[in-house]
């Protein structure tokens, strides 16, 4: 009686290779390995229930399914979340474990941000979070945000045009002590910002035929006293009823607007009426440098005539040379930054009154000026007056 032979594992699967990769038949397969045509039958035939047994158990049911996809959802939000954070915080990454926190504490505060994403998104351990929030400020820490309210404070009553220097100023004036570094880290902090400038767009018409002045000044600016050099000049502010023509005068030596005019049409009575303002207002000496450009409003002959009944000397800037009345130029340019630009007037009497408040209010009484020692222009013409009463 002859004996059953038994076959390995590895040998099994090998033969039904053959029929299942390579494609032989199964009597070509079976004859290559010596094995019987119906054994190798029955190998290929259990291996292929084993299969679709195998990717039937593989397959996910629907609710697998659906499970998946809400996962990757919130993996995606989280994602997501991260970067959000990473872009609004991603200054402290190169700071110390502190700073993050700080930051981690004022983004929750803000935004309602998990604490485990703020954690993994800045890279800091959330025990060591809660252990800082529950430690209690230091004296430096403190004193920050004390500063930070006063730096608020500042931020909203200069209209938001200040930077760190004149919020530095404002500070010490009100007696606060800190540092120009302090002071900047603090306000990139709570991330503010100053306005930011505009474009610049000439009005000048110097091609005319009539008398031009010399320059006198060659862009000294420089006045010992009040009332000895004046700069003036014309812009214009879009309404919704049409342009608006400002015309001003500036005092070099307190940085004052002494006198303004505003008017629907760019005309030489413009011009006059602001001369005739600012005298009424200061009453100036004989011999005021009275310095504008070639404009043909203050080339013609009734304002030259004015400035001689005046007893003031005119003087006018070179041709195209906006740097020969720079003074004026800037104060045209904080006009339009910190106020024109932001508003949309209805009306020209709209503009008039908020450029009017602007200018009496805030900018001759409240705006600090860096070419007068961070000092608003009435503050240094008081200090003037009384230093000199002091002198005699």
């Amino acid at each position: 009686m002859k004996k059953n032979q038994s076959y390995t594992a590895e040998f099994k699967a090998e033969a039904v290779k053959l029929v299942l990769e390579q494609k032989l038949s199964h009597q070509e397969a079976a004859q290559r390995v010596g094995i019987p045509k119906g054994s190798l039958s029955n190998w290929v035939a259990s291996s292929q229930r084993r299969g679709a047994q195998a990717l039937k158990a593989a397959e996910p049911s629907v609710a697998e399914l659906k499970a998946e996809v809400s996962r990757l959802r919130r993996e995606l939000a989280r994602v997501e979340m991260e970067r959000e954070i990473v872009k609004k915080a991603g200054r402290v990454l190169c700071e110390g474990v502190a700073a993050r926190y700080a930051v981690m504490k004022e983004l929750q505060a803000r935004h309602d941000y998990p604490v485990a994403v703020l954690c993994s998104a800045l890279g800091v351990s959330r025990s060591g979070y809660y252990a800082w929030c529950e430690r209690p400020a230091s004296a430096r820490q403190r004193d920050d945000e004390r500063l930070k309210v006063a730096i608020r404070g500042v931020h909203a009553a200069s209209r938001q045009t200040y930077g760190t220097r004149r919020v530095l100023a404002e500070l010490r004036a009100q007696g606060f002590e800190a540092g120009r570094d302090r002071v900047d880290r603090l306000r990139r902090t709570m991330a503010l910002r100053c306005r930011q400038k505009r474009c610049f767009r000439v009005t000048t018409d110097s091609e005319h035929l009539l008398p031009v002045a010399d320059n006198l000044l060659l862009q000294d600016f420089t006045a010992s006293a009040p009332d000895r050099i004046w700069l003036t000049d014309i812009t214009y502010i879009r309404t919704d009823e049409g342009w608006l023509y400002l015309a001003g005068l500036k005092d070099m030596c307190t940085r004052e607007i002494v006198g303004y005019a505003m008017d629907e049409r760019m005309t030489q009575q413009l011009c006059l009426r602001a001369l005739g303002h600012a005298h009424a207002r200061r009453r100036p000496p004989p011999g005021l440098i009275h310095h504008s450009d070639r404009g043909s409003q203050y080339c013609a002959r009734d304002y030259r005539h004015a400035l001689d009944a005046l007893g003031m000397r005119a003087s006018m800037s070179r041709r195209g040379n906006c740097y020969d009345n720079a003074p004026m130029e800037s104060f045209w340019g904080s006009l339009k930054n910190e106020l024109v630009h932001h508003r949309r007037f209805a009306t020209r009497a709209q503009a008039i009154a908020e450029i009017t408040e602007w200018i009496e209010v805030f900018y001759n009484r409240q705006r600090r000026h860096s070419a007068i020692g961070n000092l608003p222009p009435a503050v240094f013409a008081r200090q003037f007056y009384q230093q000199l009463r002091s002198a005699h």
